[in-house]
């Protein structure tokens, strides 16, 4: 799980969707086989002590996948793979190094910031050096292209070679402009450096500040430091050499050696005319690189679906079976195994359940069902990056994504909490479901920290396949008012991505049952409707499944 997430109390009920019958009677049969008994039972499995955390490419990682595997052969699944194999193997990247100092100079001076007090940096490129030497520094603004927006912050120049400084986020005083508060995909760092590397970059140094980024200038340091996980490079794949973030204060004193103003910069970026503009500084460094390989898999089961047609099309459902694995750096006695109980073996025990409810069903549903338990997704979402890049269908033939990520251990609530509402139809069949179950649907409380590009349904969505994401409620019944937001925003503080993070005998799933019957319900009403779900007009994903849709009329009606 890629979030820290605190919610408000911020309640929002769409009108029922218009979807003909919301669920059958088979369904809600079948959706009484998902029991809490069962999740304790598999999440007691996957977060124990023998799986060492599921760190990737690890023994305890190799059995996860094993595990979930062997689960899905029992529950009548399929595989999908030529092989007969229900692991998808691929192979991961390690990348440990970083250079000790990141040197400016110009005509007026010469700067040395400082690793980790002043700036992080990592290798950009799979080779066992990475260099910048006398690298031009542009200043390109949000490093955003939208032609959607009409925005563009590069403007034809020639970035060749160059190493471009980046503001944070994307403009948010518009609210037409972005979403306005809302950050979307153009605000997230990974876009910034893929755009530079687009324009061929040699490297990429984003400006770090606590209000843009959400979070404080310690999170990117314990972020970054250490090995970094990547897929395998790919030859037509553009690279930087270096990809870095500095401080606001260590950016102002880069500044200085060109006596121009940050903040100046700052407002001109704000506006659609704003041009690059040249520092007339150079960024040189040159640091070695380990490269390491090791292996690890995505685990896909089919549901094959019932109808002739429908059947080529299918509702992928998506968890990560990955954890931290162990601490390196534990003192003797110290707890050192992040068992990753509630994140995400509770997502995998999750997406176990709604298969043997999808099983359970007197006849399969028209589409097909494939439920894919992913990797690596706290090293950066790279098994579903994996996975989109080598889906068994065509992206146009997906009709939906459900994406599960952690699970309510504190009981039933009043709500649920869906991550990017109002982005796609899916919206409106959720919160009819929501509200058959007697619950109120809730808005993400704070849609600038960009939650929904940091979870595995993101990779899908980039595909153009309408993807849910939804989190437990924070209005729990028997409980007093904010009850709901201590309880998670202590366990955060106290658990989230620590080893305490383990299955406890005080766990109440009542409220997970519930959550995860409607994960269930969710995809079943998908998986027989005839109209595909689709995201809502201007949407920034829109435009990708517009695309896979128009590449599949070339084989005739669906």
């Amino acid at each position: 799980m890629t979030r820290t997430l605190v919610l408000l109390p911020l309640l929002l009920v769409l009108p029922l969707a218009a979807h003909g019958q919301l669920t059958t009677p088979a369904e809600k049969s079948a959706s009484r086989t998902i029991e809490a008994g069962d999740l304790r039972a598999h999440i007691g499995f996957l977060a124990s002590d023998l799986l060492e955390g599921r760190g990737p490419g690890t023994r305890g990682d190799a059995l996860a996948q094993q595990y979930i595997a062997t689960q899905f052969q029992l529950l009548g699944l399929k595989p999908v793979l030529p092989d007969g194999s229900y692991l998808q193997p691929f192979e991961l990247v390690g990348l440990t190094g970083h250079p000790e100092t990141l040197t400016f100079t110009s005509a007026s001076g010469r700067l040395e910031l400082r690793y980790l007090d002043d700036f992080i940096a990592n290798p950009g490129v799979q080779t066992p050096q990475a260099v910048l030497q006398d690298s031009e520094l542009v200043f390109v603004g949000y490093g955003i292209q939208a032609p959607e927006y009409e925005w563009d912050d590069f403007k034809g120049m020639d970035l060749r070679g160059k190493t471009l400084l980046i503001l944070n986020n994307d403009p948010e005083d518009d609210p037409k402009l972005f979403g306005g508060k809302a950050r979307l995909w153009y605000g997230r760092w990974d876009y910034k450096y893929e755009q530079a590397a687009k324009v061929g970059a040699a490297g990429a140094i984003i400006i770090h500040t606590t209000q843009s980024a959400g979070y404080p200038w310690q999170v990117v340091q314990t972020s970054w430091s250490g090995e970094q996980l990547e897929l395998p490079a790919s030859a037509e794949t553009p690279r930087l050499q270096v990809k870095a973030w500095t401080t606001e204060q260590a950016t102002r004193r880069v500044m200085q050696l060109t006596g121009t103003d940050l903040d100046t910069l700052r407002t001109a970026a704000r506006k659609r005319d704003f041009r690059p503009v040249p520092l007339r500084v150079k960024v040189s460094t040159r640091f070695a690189n380990q490269v390491r390989r090791r292996p690890t898999a995505n685990v896909l089961g089919l549901l094959p679906g019932s109808d002739p047609k429908l059947s080529r099309e299918v509702v992928l459902y998506t968890a990560h079976h990955d954890h931290l694995g162990v601490k390196a750096d534990a003192k003797p006695g110290e707890d050192a195994i992040y068992n990753g109980a509630v994140d995400n073996a509770s997502g995998v025990a999750a997406m176990l359940e709604v298969a043997k409810a999808f099983t359970a069903l007197p006849k399969a549903p028209p589409r097909s069902i494939l439920f894919a338990a992913v990797a690596a997704e706290e090293q950066g979402l790279l098994g579903s990056q994996y996975l989109a890049e080598h889906l068994p269908v065509h992206p146009g033939r997906v009709a939906a994504n459900v994406n599960i990520d952690g699970l309510n251990i504190h009981g039933r609530t009043r709500d649920v909490t869906v991550i990017g509402l109002g982005k796609s139809s899916l919206d409106k069949l959720l919160s009819s479901l929501v509200q058959a179950q007697g619950r109120l649907v809730r808005g993400d409380p704070l849609p600038d920290r960009g939650f929904f590009y940091r979870s595995d349904q993101f990779n899908f969505a980039k595909l153009g396949i309408p993807s849910a994401y939804f989190s437990s409620g924070m209005d729990f019944i028997g409980r007093p008012p904010g009850w709901g937001k201590e309880r998670r925003e202590q366990w955060e503080a106290q658990h989230y991505h620590q080893p305490s993070d383990e299955l406890r005998p005080d766990w109440d799933f009542s409220g997970a049952v519930e959550d995860v019957r409607l994960f269930f319900l969710l995809g079943a009403n998908v998986a027989r409707t005839k109209e595909l779900p689709r995201w809502n007009p201007g949407d920034e994903f829109e435009a990708p499944r517009l695309q896979a849709l128009e590449a599949l009329k070339s084989e005739g009606p669906r």
